[in-house]
């Protein structure tokens, strides 16, 4: 099997595979506070937890988009199972055209998740990523990363209301029952599910606009179910896209 964590802003996701069938998903908080022990530990009780060896494992890889925590679970890793993970980034082989001005700065999130979806579905194809932020990548039909978009987070946005005003509370993150609030808690939940659906409505539009053509959308992340159902666009919903890309990188790198 083969171990897969995608270490993101707010979660930590960690997944096995057996060759391309998926035996368990879990995920954690990220904390960049916890020392190397600590998530070797974590890793092992997940391991428990799903009826799992750590013998099975004969690989790993990790993509990080928080650098300062990539060292402890690498180093986690090495002191449970014996194994150096595999790290995306510059070096590693992912197969995908990635025509962006700077091909370094894209997310390790970004890359493995444009690797799956072009793997996967029809192309050109748009992937949403709803997770701390908002972003867009976007795959041609030749099968080459050309771009995408980055806006704030759901989660974010509600957040900068409360933080920001005098006035507006903190609200939970769920769909009002109509578009138009008539109380100040509806009004904040629209604007954050519906608006965000809206603008993911918009930006398909716009993007295949430029494209000049239709375009598959496929959409992962933390917050994929609170908001894809609400798009007006037919949306494929993935939530373990990234850890996907990664097992296909770590397969075209072994």
């Amino acid at each position: 099997m083969i171990l897969t964590i995608d270490i993101g802003n707010t979660n930590t996701t960690v997944g096995a595979f057996d060759g391309n069938k998926i035996i368990f998903v879990s995920r954690l908080a990220t904390d960049p506070r916890r020392m190397e022990d600590q998530y070797a530990l974590e890793l092992n009780s997940i391991f428990s937890l799903y009826h799992v060896s750590k013998s099975d494992f004969t690989g790993a890889i990790i993509g990080s988009v928080v650098p300062p925590l990539t060292p402890s679970i690498t180093n986690a890793i090495k002191k449970l199972m014996g194994i150096t993970p595999l790290i995306v980034g510059p070096g590693i082989k992912t197969g995908l055209n990635i025509r962006i001005d700077n091909p370094a700065q894209l997310g390790a999130d970004l890359a493995a998740g444009a690797v799956a979806a072009a793997t996967m579905y029809p192309l050109p194809c748009i992937v949403f990523d709803l997770g701390t932020a908002t972003k867009a990548s976007v795959i041609d039909s030749d099968g080459a990363m050309i771009g995408g978009v980055i806006a704030p987070g759901v989660r974010i946005s509600l957040d900068a209301l409360a933080t920001r005003t005098a006035q507006l509370p903190q609200v939970d993150l769920e769909a009002p029952q109509k578009v138009i609030g008539t109380n100040t808690i509806d009004c904040m939940k629209s604007g954050a599910v519906f608006g965000t659906a809206a603008m993911i409505d918009g930006l398909c539009k716009r993007i295949e606009e430029q494209l000049g053509e239709k375009a598959t959308v496929v959409a992962t992340g933390g917050y994929l179910h609170e908001i894809a159902k609400h798009c007006k666009r037919e949306i494929i919903q993935n939530d373990i896209l990234v850890l996907q890309g990664l097992q296909i990188i770590y397969e075209r790198n072994c």
